[in-house]
């Protein structure tokens, strides 16, 4: 499948390989084992066995030695193929073309520069921290807002360059999952 995130379009292919599973990312293969917490996923992941330094012989030096790393992972459903990633706290757009509606024409999306991009909450949370208001020029990945949810901070970015529309939250406030934060056109 491919994933959009940044602007850029990703070829994803994942397969199963005993208790893991390979993920080929652009070409580049590793390995994956996941594990749900609750309403998140903890994630383990190292280069592919036998392919630590890309090379499928396992003659990389570091191939007897692959360490896994682990990844607190949160996925909320933005719709029409859009979703909201918290990877150790921070926020990956992927947008997944397959999911959008209208398949088999091109739909810009709103981070291609036309019309408005709302920031939206991607679970249930509390507003720490509100960086922008109506009127300011921002910066793709500009940080606009901060929220909490289940006791980590994460940080809201501008998928585009652009001003600051509307701001619908103030710090402090509950907001639940899907709510519109901040309106960038």
């Amino acid at each position: 499948m491919d994933l959009e995130t940044n602007g850029e379009l990703r070829s994803v292919e994942v397969r199963s390989s005993g208790n893991a599973s390979v993920i080929t990312v652009d070409g580049r293969a590793v390995e994956a084992m996941a594990t749900r917490l609750g309403g998140r996923w903890l994630l383990l992941v190292a280069p592919a066995a036998g392919d630590a330094e890309g090379r499928p012989d396992g003659s990389g030096a570091a191939a007897a030695t692959r360490a896994f790393r682990s990844y607190d992972i949160a996925i909320a459903d933005q719709g029409d193929g859009q979703f909201t990633v918290l990877v150790d706290g921070r926020a990956v757009e992927v947008s997944v073309p397959q999911l959008r509606r209208g398949v088999g024409r091109r739909e810009e999306s709103s981070s291609a520069g036309t019309g408005p991009a709302r920031i939206v909450a991607p679970m249930p949370g509390r507003i720490v921290k509100v960086l922008v208001k109506p009127g300011d020029e921002v910066d793709a990945r500009q940080p606009l807002v901060v929220i909490e949810a289940m006791k980590m901070e994460n940080e809201l970015r501008s998928p585009r360059q652009g001003r600051v529309a509307e701001v619908t939250v103030v710090e402090g406030a509950l907001v639940e999952a899907k709510t519109v934060l901040v309106v960038v056109t």
